[in-house]
């Protein structure tokens, strides 16, 4: 599954919701005239041709082609057809699927799926007080002309003409990565609707031209703002809904469209996760007890730490040393993606043996870390993108970033740090750890950010949430009674098929991606058990090098406690629901577990692929087989 040059690409699953912003933002171009119909028709009708396939048996439309219908995706849906319906055939006619059968029950159905969901209040609701995604929609809507613009709130463009650092000052109602939004959607209200009184209008009319030079220099080289497809589409039919559509940031936004679509029509909600799979990646193939590193070529070493960031970015102002998502242009360093990279670099530094690539890769974890210790928050957690802008969902601190923060620190004092940074560490790490102690759930568990679960009332996922953390925290002396109650929290949460997750939507109900996420955790507090029981200390400690600790099985061990021993059960049953789904080919199944900006669901090729073998590892690594028990354990 790599790239010639050694890398991991993966594969974003096709998404119904970014396929029909994509559709929108090409047929705005044609109704507004910046181009000829002939130059998009055949993309619009592979989109179209696209969205026949996907709608739900209840009428809507779900982000993936295993996602529960929902209001976001089934509007967007109902914008691009009536959109595509104007832009290419005569008003009044539907467009004919490229296999000439009529669905004439299409629109009914999804007309209905969205009166049940309650309609714009349905959708209001979804998002709450986040303007990040609900006005998009209905900017959409209102281009389309399905809603008035009078109900489409007004975005603050005008702000974007102020420095970035000062953004987190000004209150914004987008998320800190939505500015593009802000600017194109703030601008095309100004000019299509409701006029407001002078001195406002007149600062508003003002604003225009800086802040499109805001959205000129942040736009990538690929053309596409985050890489993803739904946002630059929100641009680009802003600018074509306001006379634009011929502006060079509107060219090159189509560009990126134009070049995104896949074969069966349909666009994914970004290019790729590259940077973010080959780092999970590494870590899964270095759990291997027998790996020796083979994969550990310098073209994807040197590919690697090419993916860290050398300069300011334009989009967050993010200072130079962090990774993003994905080797393209359009990337922006986070708090999940340069931790990654860091503990990935950790697992190949013995395998290098030119010492300049062994100086660049000390130097890139230094700087790597020296950048999470800015991005982290007052409160000790750690968010995404930038530091402060904590009032909207997908910038707050989060729990699953925090504890992939102090992991990443840990490795990175070891490698690179030099001493004057030491006390530095220690206070983040602290500070981190109340940030998780005050975030737990009575009942042991966290929730993370940008993964969810379907089936979940609230679409969380405290499975992932708590096992990242216990991950994180297995072997804190600290933090060992809120390890034990996340382990307690994991084993209860175990399903009847030996798995965990999935839900009523599922077949088996559990998924391969939180089976392992939970199998790797618990397998870690398993080791610090067995650790603090070697050692004789009160609570798990502190190993210098886990890879350099063989510990012995527990498998016999007649004193074993009983959260020893239901943890050590639990760790088995999951195995063998994770071994069981490799030999069916299971593994080649992706489940939507991943969010992508606001509750835009997804699912990666790669998830059910590497998760799993990085906790087959460490289970190999916790109960390494003998003579006696090889057969039963294999089995």
């Amino acid at each position: 599954m790599r790239t010639p040059r050694g890398h991991w690409e993966g594969e974003l699953s096709a998404s119904a919701l970014s396929t029909a912003t994509a559709i929108s933002a090409l047929s705005a171009l044609v109704l507004h005239r910046a181009i000829e119909p002939s130059e998009v028709e055949s993309l619009i009708r592979q989109g179209l041709a696209y969205l026949d396939s996907q709608q739900n048996s209840d009428g809507g439309y779900g982000d993936t082609d295993r996602s529960h219908s929902n209001i976001a995706t089934s509007y967007l849906v109902l914008a691009a057809r009536t959109l595509a319906v104007r832009a290419l055939q005569p008003p009044g006619s539907f467009p004919s699927p490229p296999d000439g059968r009529e669905r004439p029950n299409a629109r009914t159905r999804l007309d209905d799926y969205i009166a049940s969901a309650g309609g714009l209040d349905g959708l209001r609701r979804r998002y709450g007080k986040d303007k990040t995604f609900v006005v998009p929609i209905l900017t959409n809507l209102a281009i389309a002309g399905l809603v008035d613009w009078k109900i489409v709130p007004r975005l603050p463009f005008e702000a974007a003409v102020f420095p970035g650092s000062m953004y987190r000052f000004l209150q914004m109602p987008v998320v800190s990565y939505a500015i593009p939004a802000l600017v194109a959607i703030g601008q095309v209200h100004h000019f299509r609707g409701p006029r407001t009184w002078w001195p406002l209008r007149q600062i508003r009319s003002l604003a225009v031209a800086p802040t499109m030079r805001v959205l000129q220099r942040m736009q990538p080289d690929s053309g596409g703002y985050l890489e993803a497809t739904p946002l630059t589409s929100f641009v680009l039919m802003s600018l074509a809904a306001s006379g634009r559509g011929q502006h060079p940031v509107a060219i090159r936004c189509m560009e990126f469209i134009t070049a995104s679509i896949r074969t069966e029509g349909s666009w994914p909600i970004d290019t790729n996760l590259a940077t973010w799979v080959t780092s999970l990646a590494i870590h899964a193939l270095a759990q291997d007890p027998s790996d020796d590193g083979s994969w550990a070529t310098p073209s994807l070493i040197d590919w690697h730490l090419g993916c860290q960031h050398q300069k300011r970015h334009p989009f967050t102002g993010a200072d130079p040393g962090g990774w993003g998502w994905t080797d393209h242009s359009g990337a922006v360093p986070d708090g999940d993606d340069t931790p990654a990279a860091i503990l990935a670099i950790d697992q190949y530094l013995t395998q290098i043996d030119d010492p300049a690539r062994m100086t660049a890769a000390q130097a890139a974890v230094a700087r790597g870390a020296s950048w999470l210790l800015n991005l982290q928050n007052r409160d000790g957690g750690l968010p995404t993108f930038c530091r402060g802008w904590g009032k909207l969902p997908f910038d707050r601190s989060s729990t699953d970033l925090t504890a992939h923060l102090l992991r990443a620190l840990e490795a990175a004092e070891r490698i690179a740090i030099v001493p004057a940074d030491a006390r530095r560490i220690q206070t983040a790490c602290q500070n981190g750890l109340r940030f998780l102690r005050r975030s737990q759930k009575s009942d042991g568990h966290w929730t993370p950010l940008w993964f969810g679960n379907q089936d979940h009332p609230d679409e969380e996922n405290p499975i992932y949430g708590s096992g990242r953390v216990l991950l994180g925290i297995a072997e804190l002396p600290s933090m060992k009674e809120a390890a034990a109650s996340a382990a307690d929290f994991l084993i209860e949460q175990q399903n009847s098929d030996g798995g965990w997750g999935g839900g009523p939507s599922r077949t088996p109900r559990s998924s391969l991606e939180e089976t392992a996420v939970a199998v790797e955790a618990l397998v870690a507090f398993a080791r610090a058990m067995m650790r603090n029981r070697r050692s004789g200390a009160v609570g798990p400690g502190i190993a210098s090098d886990q890879r350099a600790i063989a510990p012995p099985p527990f498998l016999d061990e007649p004193s074993r406690s009983t959260r020893e021993r239901l943890c050590r059960e639990a760790i088995l049953l999951g195995v063998r629901f994770l071994t069981d789904a490799v030999v069916s080919r299971q593994h080649r199944d992706p489940w939507p577990i991943g969010f992508y900006f606001a509750k835009l669901w997804y699912h990666e090729k790669l998830y059910p692929v590497v998760l799993p073998m990085a906790a087959l590892g460490a289970a190999l690594r916790c109960f390494p087989p003998s003579n006696e028990n090889r057969d039963s354990q294999a089995s």
